[in-house]
C-alpha cells in the first residue's frame, strides 16, 4: 500500500521538477475521479510552492464509456462552448497544466470506432489552438500516473485485486525514481542531465538520416528535418520556465521529415488507442506515408487512426531510448503509453512539436510545412524498439556513424 509520504514526495515532484511551479501561476491539474488523492496532494504542494490558483478538470471513463454508448452522431460532433472557452481561458492565463494518466485498456473495445473517431475529429478541430500551445511549450505540461483498479487488473491479471493495486503502483513510482528514502528531485536533476548530454551528441552529428534495422523485419530509414533539435528531459517553455514533461522519460527525441520515411517498421509493444488495444502490428512507408499495414487484433482500429486526416498517417516524431534503461528492465507491459514508450525507441503518428525544428516555435504553420513538418489532429506514439535494434546516423557528408548497438547507446 502506498504510503501518505510517498504520495506527497511524487506529488512534490510532480510540481517542483516536472512543471516548475511559478510564484502567482496557475495550475489546471486534469484528473480521473479514481485519482483523487493524488490530485489533492498536487493540488497542496502547488499551493505551497506559491501557485495563486489550482483548478481541477474532473474526467470519468465510464461516462465517457455511456457518452459514446448513446449518443446520436449529431451530438457526438458537437463541441460545447464551455469547454473551449476553459481552454482559452488555460491559455491566455498562461497555467501550467498536469495530467494524471490512469487509463483502463480495452474499456471501449465494443464502442463503435466510428462514433469516437467523429467525436475526437470535432474536438481536435474546435481545439487546435489549445493543442498548437501545448505542442509549442506555451506554458510549462506534464503527464504522470496513478493506477487504478481497472488498470492494475490488466497489468497483473493473477493477483488479487488490493495486491494488484498495490503492485502497480509501486512499480509506477520506481520508474519515477521515487523512494522512501531517496530525494526524488536530486534524482531527477541529475537524470534530465544525462538525457541532455545525449542530445548535445546528437545535435553535434547534425545527422540527414536515421536507419533502423533489427531481427523482428524493421528496415526503416527516417530522413530527419534540416536544423532538428534533439529534446527530451527538461524543456524551456516560451515563458522561459525549465521543465520536465513526462515523469517518468528515458527519451531523447526529434522531428522527422513528414515526405521522406521509408520502408517498414514492426511494433514491438500493443497500443492502447482510444481504449482499444492494437497489438502485433507494422506499417510500410513511402516517401513519408503509410502505404500498407497489419495487425492481428483491432486492425480496424489501426485504420481508423490512419485515417482521421492527412497527417495521421505520416511521422511527427522519432525517439530513441537505450534497451537496458529503468522501465524495459522491469519487463512490465504497462498498456499506457508514458511508461511503455519510455522502455523503448518509438515513433509517433501524426502532429510533430514545433520545439524540435530551430525557430520552430514562432514560424508559420505554412512556413513549417514547407520544411517537413507534420500537421494532424492525432500525435500517438507506439513503440519499436528491440534488444537487437541497431541505428546508423548518416552525416550530411555521407559518413555513417553507429549510434545504437544491441539495442542501446553507443556513447
Amino acid at each position: 500500500m502506498i504510503t501518505n509520504e510517498l504520495l506527497k514526495k511524487y506529488a512534490c515532484l510532480a510540481v517542483k521538477i516536472g512543471i516548475n511551479i511559478q510564484k502567482d501561476q496557475m495550475l489546471v491539474v486534469n484528473s480521473p475521479i479514481e485519482c483523487k488523492e493524488l490530485a489533492r496532494e498536487i493540488t497542496e504542494a502547488a499551493y505551497k510552492a506559491g501557485a495563486k490558483r489550482v483548478i481541477i478538470r474532473w474526467s470519468d471513463e465510464i461516462v465517457n464509456k455511456l457518452f459514446y454508448t448513446y449518443a446520436n452522431d449529431e451530438t457526438l460532433q458537437e463541441v460545447p462552448d464551455y469547454l473551449v472557452d476553459q481552454l482559452k481561458y488555460i491559455v491566455e492565463k498562461n497555467a501550467a497544466v498536469i495530467s494524471i494518466s490512469a487509463p483502463t485498456p480495452g474499456l471501449f473495445k465494443d464502442i463503435d470506432g466510428r462514433k469516437m473517431s467523429l467525436a475526437g475529429k470535432a474536438m481536435s478541430e474546435k481545439t487546435n489552438f489549445y493543442r498548437k500551445h501545448m505542442m509549442a511549450d506555451g506554458a510549462q505540461w506534464l503527464v504522470i500516473a496513478a493506477p487504478t483498479y481497472a488498470w492494475a487488473n490488466k497489468v497483473f491479471p493473477d493477483l488479487k485485486k488490493e495486491e494488484a493495486f498495490d503492485k502497480l503502483w509501486e512499480a509506477i513510482l520506481k520508474a519515477c525514481r521515487v523512494t522512501e528514502d531517496g530525494d526524488a528531485v536530486k534524482e531527477w536533476e541529475d537524470h534530465m542531465e544525462k538525457i541532455a548530454r545525449y542530445n548535445r551528441v546528437l545535435n553535434e552529428y547534425n545527422f540527414t538520416t536515421l536507419e533502423f534495422k533489427n531481427s523482428l523485419g524493421t528496415n526503416l530509414s527516417v530522413k530527419l528535418v534540416k536544423n532538428h533539435i534533439w529534446g527530451g528531459g527538461g524543456e524551456k517553455a516560451q515563458n522561459g520556465v525549465f521543465f520536465a514533461p513526462n515523469i517518468p522519460t528515458e527519451e531523447t527525441f526529434t522531428m522527422p521529415d513528414r515526405n521522406g520515411v521509408n520502408g517498414k517498421v514492426v511494433a514491438t509493444m500493443p497500443l492502447n488507442y482510444m481504449g482499444k488495444l492494437i497489438e502485433n502490428f507494422s506499417l510500410e512507408f513511402e516517401n513519408g506515408k503509410v502505404v500498407a499495414y497489419k495487425a492481428e487484433k483491432e486492425e480496424s482500429t489501426l485504420k481508423k487512426l490512419l485515417e482521421t486526416d492527412e497527417g495521421s498517417n505520416r511521422l511527427g516524431e522519432v525517439a530513441l531510448i537505450s534497451h537496458n534503461s529503468p522501465i524495459s528492465n522491469m519487463n512490465i507491459l504497462f498498456y499506457n503509453t508514458l511508461f511503455d514508450e519510455n522502455a523503448s525507441c518509438h515513433l509517433a503518428l501524426g502532429n510533430a512539436y514545433t520545439m524540435n525544428i530551430k525557430d520552430g516555435n514562432t514560424l508559420s504553420e505554412e512556413e513549417l510545412i514547407k520544411r517537413g513538418y507534420n500537421k494532424s489532429c492525432e500525435h500517438v506514439d507506439f513503440m519499436f524498439g528491440s534488444s537487437d535494434m541497431e541505428i546508423v546516423g548518416i552525416k550530411e557528408n555521407g559518413e555513417k556513424v553507429q549510434i545504437f548497438k544491441n539495442g542501446n547507446f553507443v556513447f
